[in-house]
Parts: C-alpha cells; structure tokens; sequence
C-alpha cells in the first residue's frame, strides 16, 4: 500500500506548520503546483490540529505524519487519519504499533544494519535520513544489489538540483524535501512562489 502511495507522489514537502490555517493555505499551495500530498512534522504544537484540518478540507489530498519517534506519537497520528508516519529513524517500538494499527510506515534508515532488521520485520519501504550526509546516491546505488526488495524515499538535503538524480535511481520511489515550504516562504505567506517551486519540482520528476 505504502509503496504505490510513494510512488504516485513522487515529491513529499516536509511541512513545519504554526497552525491549522497555515497548513491549510500552504497544502492548497502545493496541490496547485501539482503536488498530491505532504507530510507533517511533529516539531509544533499545531500538527495534529494541522493534520485533522488539511484532511478534512482537502480529502483528495494525501497527509502524512512526520518526526514520529514513538509508539504514542504513532498512535496520536493514526487517530487522526494521517495517510502514513514518517519516521527519522528505525525504532522497533513504532515499527511494532505501525503494524498493530495497520498504519502504513516510512521508517528512517541510513546503514544497511537498520535496513536488515526493518525487512526482517516486513517492511520494505523505507526514509534513507539524512539523504546526503549519509552518502546519498552512491549509498542507494550501493544498496540496490544486495537489498533489491527494498525502496527508498531519501530526505535530507534533497533539493531542486539533485532531485532529478534521485528519482532517476530505480530504488527511489520518491524523495522528501522542504525547499518549497522554507521558513522565509512560509514566514511572509507567499503561496505564489510554493506553488511555483511545487510546480517546478514536479515537472523535473515528470522528466524521469
């Protein structure tokens, strides 16, 4: 389920959002780029709210939940309808409750250690975090011999440049990123330029 969802997306915006009504007008932002889902991030208080909002008003667009780092902020996210969790790294706790709920999970990787024991538990997409501190696209290219079940959606220091390259790799479903949501954007409410960015993002990942 979660490999065609990544799949479809292509480009996830990593979202860190003040309130509710931000998130709403910056999730219509991006779906007017072209953009069909986002995640949020657990890093403010106005995420679940935020998360319930965007669902609510947008109910084609697809919500994920990011920064999940626990059994209980799995549980917070899965009641409140977020589409997947997204978590930075691999914790057995959030693995074990993500397949109790049924809750689809992106789990964080960055050695092929944590990628043996996430398809030990049955998963086989994963977050390659942070993306290109850990070797970026010669670590996936390392990775696809051995590991040739597994898919990746790399996060961290993905941007407009090297995007197309990510997506290029068969291994990589899609690619998390926040170049399009940066603070300063969302700081002065330009919904024009998210859209823009979105767009441009998304016809770069049309090309590959």
């Amino acid at each position: 389920m979660i490999r065609e969802m990544l799949s479809r997306l292509r480009i996830i915006p990593v979202l860190t959002v003040s309130s509710p009504e931000q998130a709403l007008a910056v999730c219509e932002a991006l779906q007017a780029g072209g953009i069909q889902g986002v995640e949020i991030t657990l890093r403010s208080d106005a995420a679940l709210d935020s998360i319930s909002r965007v669902r609510e008003a947008m109910p084609d667009f697809i919500v994920g939940a990011g920064t999940v780092k626990t059994a209980t902020d799995l549980d917070s996210v899965a009641e409140r309808g977020a589409a997947f969790a997204v978590s930075p790294g691999l914790s057995d706790d959030v693995v074990t409750r993500a397949l109790a709920r049924s809750t689809p999970l992106l789990p964080g990787v960055a050695t092929a250690s944590e990628l043996m024991r996430g398809l030990a538990a049955g998963l086989d997409c994963f977050k390659l975090f942070p993306a290109e501190a850990v070797g970026g696209r010669a670590l996936l290219k390392s990775l696809a011999a051995p590991f040739p079940e597994a898919a990746f959606c790399p996060t961290g220091g993905v941007n407009l440049d090297n995007v197309s390259d990510y997506l290029a790799l068969p291994n990589v479903l899609c690619v998390g990123g926040s170049w399009m949501v940066a603070d300063d954007l969302l700081a002065r409410e330009d919904w024009p330029e998210v859209a823009r960015l979105s767009a441009a993002a998304m016809e770069l990942a049309g090309r590959v």
